[in-house]
């Protein structure tokens, strides 16, 4: 197994792409701290599917764009499983507005989690990775972090900080055998892509710019934080990785 005797925290690991991330990590062997804003039950639901794997899982509620809790969910994988060797950077929001439209809250809302929560995680857990020399860092980013996109220009700029934030961090952690690293999806099958997934009109639309046709489903990306998160990807640090079907190309 990839991931035998590690343990992960997987940041929004209670839905979509965050379960199939912590239910993928567990099968490879990890013990994973399933965090979650608002959804106890859903968490509480991956958490007992870890532990049918016969591995631990707890489950932590927190908002990573605050810095106690942050530092909360982090200790609470250190006294669960005796450290933190990897963190999946996932959580995130969508309040779309258009930008002349937007209000300073909208903005902060969407920033504090999307960018300044993989900062706070990484900052917490960087203390238990320089002591044992070992840490993987895992951020989540977006197409429309690469390409931009209309409506979201809170959404679109978090994403694009996360790119160069990731690899500030693989430069500054790379001498304690800290890998940090970035994959951007396109469009997967969640609830936050409801909307997009289920209008007929705006499924055309999107599958049109998507090189292989359709949407991913969660299962279909979460292999590749396996792969980063792995000794697979030992000599691999800075890089992003775009898992989209080749959204991002056209």
């Amino acid at each position: 197994m990839k991931l035998e005797g590690k343990s992960a925290i997987v940041t929004g690991g209670g839905r979509g792409v965050g379960r199939a991330i912590s239910v993928a990590f567990a099968q490879e062997g990890a013990n994973v701290v399933v965090n979650y804003a608002g959804n106890q039950k859903a968490a509480d639901e991956v958490v007992e599917i870890i532990k049918g794997m016969g591995r631990k899982a707890v489950a932590v509620k927190g908002d990573v764009g605050q810095e106690a809790d942050a530092q909360r969910i982090v200790e609470t994988c250190a006294e669960a499983f005796g450290s933190v060797h990897i963190i999946i950077n996932n959580a995130g929001i969508s309040k779309p507005s258009m930008m002349h439209k937007m209000s300073v809250d909208t903005w902060d809302e969407v920033v504090n989690v999307q960018m300044r929560g993989p900062w706070l995680m990484a900052k917490a857990a960087s203390k238990y990775f320089m002591q044992q020399s070992y840490g993987r860092i895992v951020n989540v980013t977006s197409v429309a972090g690469v390409v931009g996109t209309i409506g979201q220009i809170n959404y679109s700029a978090a994403k694009g900080g996360v790119i160069s934030m990731t690899k500030s961090m693989a430069r500054e952690l790379a001498k304690y055998n800290v890998t940090a690293n970035v994959v951007s999806l396109g469009i997967v099958t969640t609830e936050m892509t409801h909307t997009i997934s289920t209008d007929e009109k705006l499924k055309e639309i999107y599958t049109k710019r998507i090189l292989l046709g359709r949407y991913a489903d969660p299962e279909d990306v979460a292999p590749a934080f396996v792969f980063f998160a792995s000794d697979d990807a030992r000599y691999i640090t800075g890089q992003l990785l775009c898992v989209d079907g080749g959204y991002g190309m056209t």
